[in-house]
């Protein structure tokens, strides 16, 4: 199957949102149009409508044009009224298709704020995209929009329904150490790594007190999991400690099938400082945990920050895009999804994804290998 017809499979049934006897580029055209200049580093309206006329011909062989190329205005305009709550289940029934999870398999659920999406003088209208983000394939499988940080609450469910987690490990960091987030997850027949902080108070207190006698046991019988890492004038010494006895943890009996609580403690110190700097911590799980398990899947959780949030921001400049006319914004956040699971998928080419989008601009046969990537 091609690219174009793999895409339109999934996307296809996005509603069009134009009066039909009106329409001159059909809505698939535009936004097959728009995956394929991101693909290849366009960043705005005009950069698209130049890219189509540049690769025209090679556009053909995919989509029809038959009325040539849309003009950025309309590219604009169409793509600002998707509908993004299709968008999102068809980009995340599209993700399934192509992307096997495996059982323990780390998805990590985190938001980022747009910051060149924001309309008032103060920029507190940014919007804020909620991903997750499978840790070991490094790709995104779905979105989903909230207007402020604080929402990410109500953003994390909606996210959660669209997805299929069965037999993988949700790790969310405390804004979503959430009982209903943690029930929903189980009902998804997954297992949730919840990072705990104060604000689950009487939680927190009670899994605080539990393990700082345990930790200081581990470390008198030599039997603490400890690792030392080095790198970029840093060292990091990280120990991981569990436990098991929710008995002893009153306040666990409310939550879903909690299993585990545990605590990464860390200690950074960098070659020009004179004293380091020491952190604990603290996790709720409701898998089985071992201390190791447990390093690995907190480790797991920042490939979000390192392999998505990053690479949006320093190869796609998605922090320096100010397109936020209606909808576009979230949309062409998708957009710029789509594109850089395809580029992560294409591992022909060993670089990182600017360098293939600078190969994709030149070379259309690249290009092509990209979109058919799986």
């Amino acid at each position: 199957m091609t690219s174009a017809n793999t895409l339109f499979e999934h996307f296809s049934s996005i509603d069009d949102p134009r009066q039909q006897g009106k329409v001159q580029h059909p809505l698939f055209d535009i936004l097959f149009l728009t995956i394929s200049a991101v693909i290849a580093g366009c960043q705005g309206w005009e950069e698209i409508e130049d890219f189509a006329h540049d690769k025209l011909s090679w556009l053909r062989k995919f989509i029809a044009l038959s009325n040539g190329v849309p003009r950025h205005d309309t590219i604009a305009r169409v793509i600002s009224r998707i509908d993004m709550t299709q968008f999102q289940a068809c980009f995340s029934q599209w993700m399934q298709s192509c992307s096997e999870l495996t059982d323990g398999s780390v998805v990590a659920i985190d938001g980022k704020r747009l910051k060149g999406s924001f309309k008032q003088p103060d920029r507190k209208d940014a919007i804020h995209i909620v991903s997750a983000f499978a840790c070991e394939n490094g790709v995104t499988l779905g979105q989903c929009k909230t207007d402020s940080k604080s929402n990410e609450i109500t953003a994390i469910p909606e996210l959660l329904q669209l997805l299929e987690l069965k037999g993988c490990l949700v790790t969310i960091d405390a804004m979503g150490c959430q009982k209903e987030i943690a029930k929903q997850i189980i009902e998804k027949e997954a297992d949730y790594l919840l990072a705990l902080k104060a604000n689950q108070g009487n939680l927190f207190e009670q899994v605080k007190q539990f393990l700082q006698p345990e930790i200081s046991r581990q470390i008198a019988t030599d039997s603490l999991l400890t690792e030392v890492d080095y790198q970029r004038g840093r060292e990091e010494f990280r120990a991981a400690v569990v436990c098991h006895d929710m008995a002893q943890i009153p306040a666990s009996a409310s939550w879903p099938n909690l299993q585990s609580v545990g605590v990464i403690v860390s200690y950074r110190k960098a070659d020009n400082q004179q004293q380091g700097e020491l952190t604990y911590r603290y996790y709720i799980s409701s898998a089985n945990m071992s201390a190791q398990r447990l390093a690995e899947a907190t480790r797991a959780h920042w490939h979000i920050e390192n392999s998505l949030h990053w690479c949006l921001d320093v190869a796609m400049n998605e922090d320096g895009c100010r397109i936020r006319r209606d909808g576009a914004a979230e949309v062409l956040a998708g957009v710029r999804h789509i594109a850089l699971n395809l580029l992560k998928k294409e591992t022909s080419f060993k670089k990182g994804v600017r360098a293939k989008q600078l190969k994709a601009a030149r070379n259309e046969c690249y290009l092509e290998k990209v979109l058919n990537s799986k």
